[in-house]
């Protein structure tokens, strides 16, 4: 049997009132439009993980408001050597105060240096799956159109 790896990443489903923030990026010699989030880190929870990412990459702490989704089928990795397997945890958050980022209107409006990065506020309603890069994402998306609902900040 081969030798095969799991990559567990965590994304925030950041919500404001009726907007979504998204991240575009320029990583692995492509650009990318995904949720904001990455990869945990060995002896890190997930909740953990989203915290310290959305601190890392938005300078800002976020509140977890509920579970919403992780993958439920195999997922090979696109960047990753062929036996790893990824495994993606979403949450929906808020933000602690005001947004201390900047926010952008156009969409990959950064330059192709690995590591740029701008984020967006997407309108809900106007969300739709082929936006995104990454397959889980899109599987995400299609799900948000299916009930915008389940992305209520409230508890």
């Amino acid at each position: 049997m081969k030798n095969c790896n799991f990559n567990i990443r965590v994304y925030g489903l950041i919500v404001n009132g009726s907007r979504l923030l998204i991240t575009d990026e320029f990583r692995l010699g492509m650009f990318m439009t995904k949720f904001p989030g990455g990869g945990l880190n060995f002896g890190e929870g997930t909740i953990d993980c989203l915290k310290r990412e959305c601190l890392e990459e938005l300078g800002q702490k976020i509140e977890i408001v509920r579970h919403f989704y992780t993958t439920d089928y195999f997922q090979p990795s696109h960047f990753l050597p062929e036996t790893t397997q990824i495994i993606n945890v979403y949450y929906v958050a808020r933000l602690k105060g005001r947004p201390a980022f900047r926010i952008l209107d156009k969409p990959l409006d950064i330059e192709a240096i690995d590591g740029a990065q701008s984020f967006r506020w997407v309108s809900v309603a106007e969300l739709d799956p082929d936006m995104f890069t990454l397959p889980v994402d899109k599987v995400v998306a299609a799900l948000i159109q299916k009930d915008p609902a389940a992305l209520s900040d409230s508890e």
